[in-house]
């Protein structure tokens, strides 16, 4: 079994033999919700790729003594890859990048796009992306990662299109039901040589054709993932896995 994963702003100095005092609530969660006792193994982690293996010494409340036994720094995947995630109603626009952090991917980008149900307002938008946030950092924990996807502020159709033209060295792909061309396993191996990989998933309405339009001349290409028409919340993280297995991101 892994050991269970808490997280830590600052490894840098952190050498084997030497006690941590962790305070706050992740220690609270380790003692009162996990209840570790003396003797029990745990990782901290920073969140950008450093992982401390430690054995629990003492806990209380919100504090907890560990002992390093190990550090070392984790690479992300190789490829990196990205999800732009439309705005939808009823948290699928959550579940898709909960399930999408579990598969590895690298960076989520929130996207209102036209035809997204869910608008971002000024004063509710820091309170969704504080909302993603944690969301992001829940689900990195759980899938035992060291190295977190890292949020982008969210954007409009404009914005993204923006994004995607300044980097031309990501292949940025648009799952769109009606694109001519499906992808096959031969073409997205020879994807991985470019070093990062976007997919773009469009809301519950789908992707309009004035959208398809836009990212297509800023660079981007729409595909079919497969046969079906799949939900917001199921799309992405489907691609993201059959983009992991076909890369080697997960050997």
């Amino acid at each position: 079994m892994t050991n269970p994963v808490f997280h830590h702003e600052d490894l840098t100095g952190a050498r084997p033999g030497e006690v941590l005092d962790v305070v706050g609530p992740e220690a609270k969660h380790a003692v009162t919700v996990r209840r570790l006792r003396a003797g029990e193994p745990l990782d901290l982690v920073d969140g950008h790729g450093t992982r401390a293996t430690c054995v629990f010494r003492t806990g209380e409340r919100d504090r907890m003594g560990v002992l390093v036994a190990d550090v070392r720094h984790e690479h992300p995947p190789d490829p990196r890859l990205t999800l732009v995630q439309a705005l939808a109603k009823g948290d699928r626009d959550l579940q898709a990048v909960e399930s999408a952090t579990e598969l590895g991917v690298s960076r989520v980008v929130p996207w209102q796009a036209d035809r997204s149900i869910v608008r971002l307002r000024a004063e509710r938008a820091a309170k969704t992306m504080a909302k993603w946030e944690s969301l992001l950092a829940t689900a990195a924990k759980q899938s035992r990662r060291a190295a977190w996807p890292r949020l982008e502020p969210w954007v409009d159709t404009a914005g993204l299109a923006r994004l995607v033209a300044s980097e031309p060295e990501t292949r940025w792909l648009v799952l769109h039901e009606s694109a001519p061309t499906r992808w096959t396993s031969d073409e997205v191996a020879a994807w991985g040589e470019r070093g990062h990989v976007a997919v773009v998933v469009g809301p519950e309405g789908g992707i309009s054709e004035d959208e398809l339009r836009t990212l297509r001349d800023a660079g981007a290409r729409p595909l079919r993932l497969g046969s079906t028409v799949m939900r917001s919340s199921t799309a992405g993280p489907a691609a993201l896995a059959a983009l992991s297995a076909v890369l080697g991101s997960w050997d």
